[in-house]
């Protein structure tokens, strides 16, 4: 499936909800906690068809960088810096990424980036026949 969204472009951070609930409990160390905190990250997107670049520049000059194509898997790395594979897979205009121990979607709302990183809940649903004793 075709990428649809364009989400080329240069965006700067605007503000987090829940961070410090969220990197605890996808068990950030406390340094990197401190550097995301507020961090004014400036996420730069470059889109050709279903191939992405994805670069996240921090203050002081670091940067991350994940290269990725739509639904091929890829060499990631977490905000932590922890190496892994994912797919990337888009759904309804939104890209989804499966990170180690959080599910990372991004999409282009208003004019803005929207990324929104979810722990997993690790709840198991399980369904049950009532029992006739």
């Amino acid at each position: 499936p075709q990428a649809t969204m364009a989400f080329t472009g240069k965006y700067e951070f605007e503000g987090d909800e829940n961070y410090d609930a969220f990197v605890q409990k996808i068990g950030l160390p406390s340094d990197k906690v401190e550097l995301g905190r507020n961090c004014k990250i400036v996420t730069e997107v470059v889109q050709n068809g279903n191939d992405f670049t994805w670069t996240q520049h921090f203050p002081g000059g670091r940067s991350t960088t994940n290269s990725f194509t739509v639904g091929k898997e890829a060499d990631m790395e977490t905000m932590g810096g922890k190496k892994f594979k994912a797919t990337v897979k888009m759904e309804g205009g939104k890209l989804i990424a499966d990170f180690p121990n959080y599910l990372h979607t991004a999409e282009i709302s208003g004019g803005k980036l929207v990324e929104v990183s979810a722990q997993r809940s690790g709840v198991v649903h399980k369904k049950q026949r009532k029992s006739s004793k």
